[in-house]
């Protein structure tokens, strides 16, 4: 990848996870890097097309990292502290909420591909979540507390951001941990 489109795709995502897809105009972009808005059209031809290309990205980055923290892990609960922290990483690491996290709560403003793009990293979560769960679990109580484990990392990224306090976010962590 180019490193003119490595710095686009870098600000777009910044952008995103800090004021959302509908603030981040490729007019912006291209003032921020010194270049042209046309030249913004010529890697990425829509804002779709681009929002695209940043949740694969942001999706490749988030598991190989999680991938490559996890495997150490022994147990369920193991995973599940790895995969918080990695939360919090991406957190602490830019001071954002999660990229997908703010496409989908703005899902229903956003070009159908988008919006599904976002509801595929989350599912994946939630799918990665359900594969570190005991297997003793039956599948419904895993898929559920998956989707809790989930939902409770991104409303936790949510405050911590907004009110400039990662304790709230450790906290979240520690009581998910500890049902």
């Amino acid at each position: 990848m180019s490193d003119t489109i490595e710095k686009l795709m870098d600000a777009a995502e910044s952008g995103i996870r800090l004021r959302g897809y509908h603030a981040v105009s490729f007019r912006d972009l291209a003032e921020e890097l010194g270049i042209k808005s046309s030249s913004v059209h010529y890697y990425f031809r829509q804002k779709e097309d681009l929002g695209i290309a940043l949740v694969e990205r942001y999706a490749e980055r988030f598991f190989a990292t999680l991938d490559a923290k996890a495997k150490k892990a022994k147990t369920p609960e193991d995973r599940i502290r790895v995969f918080a922290r990695v939360y919090r990483d991406a957190l602490t690491g830019s001071d954002r909420i999660c990229l997908c996290g703010m496409l989908g709560a703005e899902s229903c403003g956003l070009p159908p591909e988008l919006s599904e793009a976002a509801a595929g990293f989350l599912q994946a979560n939630i799918d990665w979540v359900v594969e570190s769960l005991s297997g003793t679990m039956k599948p419904k109580a895993r898929k559920k507390r998956a989707a809790h484990v989930v939902a409770t990392l991104q409303g936790a990224m949510i405050l911590a951001s907004s009110l400039k306090d990662y304790g709230l976010y450790d906290h979240a962590v520690q009581d998910l941990l500890a049902a």
